[in-house]
């Protein structure tokens, strides 16, 4: 019998929404679908680490803010 090829995922924006809004969720869920749902992996992931670098960015903005007011 022929192996058919693996079908190209696309994932649902639903799950990058779900990753930003609660990131380490989005890590549970790529941890736990990489295998069987690389797509919505994928893009629970995506949201999780847009999540992270977006604090991040935030944090250290703020912080140049604060920094620039009191000199």
């Amino acid at each position: 019998m022929a192996q058919q090829p693996p079908t190209q995922e696309q994932g649902n924006f639903g799950f990058a929404v779900l990753g930003f809004c609660i990131p380490i969720v989005g890590l549970v869920l790529f941890l736990v679908w990489n295998q069987d749902r690389p797509g919505d992996a994928k893009m629970a992931g995506i949201g999780a680490l847009v999540s992270v670098i977006a604090g991040i960015l935030f944090y250290v903005l703020g912080f140049l803010i604060i920094l620039g007011g009191a000199l």
